[in-house]
């Protein structure tokens, strides 16, 4: 184990050679990330898990400079599972790196971006830090979403809000949340499943039903039911001149729009 940490140290020390010489800038960050990964597992085989995490970081640094946003995600997930052996704060602090998800965000990489918050908010959830965790999981319910993956999305977004109706300072984020479930259940484009979801949601928050998300459901809802398209805009219109709608909420109404247009124009084919 000596002689690994020893190896470790010599592979970190030549990594910061590589980068404090002179070096073209591209084939500079690479070898000392070849370097520092060596590092790494060297340090991973002592057993010596803080140096690991440290020098994870670094990496992950190295990767940022080479615009290997994937990679460089990868390794503070390494840094994460190198430091929960001994300190879950550090743990912690590696995984709420604001950083991780939106480089993956970037990537329009969203079934690696939910494996990592996934594993995040257990984390956090294990350490009770719930804002933390809640956060994660309603991003997980938004990409679940942005890849159809609708019962899912659907899954986590009540659970936050279930979640969230215990906590005095969360009650009020209760009727956003609830408004993405339901977008989810409008994209599924089952009436039945909306209603019933509907109806669930008011036992779930006695308040919700007074809300102006809780109209824009039930007026969406009906215009699907009705197959009325201007309908269903003109609620999407009145909504967002209240309270502007973001970019994934107007992805999933573009998306429930074009299913009810095209059932619209298939039935003016029939006729």
């Amino acid at each position: 184990m000596a002689d690994q940490f020893a190896k470790g140290e010599e592979w970190e020390k030549k990594a910061e050679k590589k980068l404090s010489g002179w070096g073209l800038f591209g084939s500079k960050h690479e070898d000392a990330a070849d370097l520092y990964d060596k590092a790494a597992n060297c340090f991973k085989l002592a057993k010596n898990w803080d140096r690991a995490g440290a020098v994870y970081i670094k990496l992950s640094s190295c990767h940022l400079k080479l615009e290997s946003k994937h990679e460089a995600a990868s390794a503070y997930v390494d840094a994460a599972n190198c430091y929960k052996k001994t300190s879950t704060q550090e743990a912690i602090s590696c995984l709420n790196n604001a950083e991780i998800g939106e480089l993956y965000e970037q990537e329009q990489n969203f079934e690696q971006a939910m494996i990592f918050l996934e594993r995040a908010a257990d984390l956090f959830q294990s350490e009770e830090v719930n804002t933390s965790a809640n956060q994660c999981k309603q991003k997980v319910a938004q990409f679940a979403a942005q890849l159809e993956q609708y019962p899912k999305a659907v899954e986590l977004f009540e659970e936050i809000a279930r979640h969230s109706m215990n906590n005095n300072l969360l009650k009020y984020s209760v009727k956003g949340i609830l408004l993405n479930a339901g977008l989810c259940q409008l994209c599924r484009g089952d009436i039945v499943a909306i209603t019933n979801a509907l109806e669930k949601y008011q036992d779930l928050d006695p308040t919700f039903s007074g809300t102006r998300e809780y109209k824009f459901l039930t007026d969406l809802s009906s215009a699907i039911d009705e197959e009325d398209v201007t309908k269903f805009t003109d609620a999407v219109k009145e909504f967002d001149s209240m309270t502007r709608l973001d970019a994934w909420k107007t992805t999933l109404l573009l998306r429930a729009k074009n299913t009810l247009k095209a059932k619209e124009d298939e039935e003016d084919d029939l006729t």
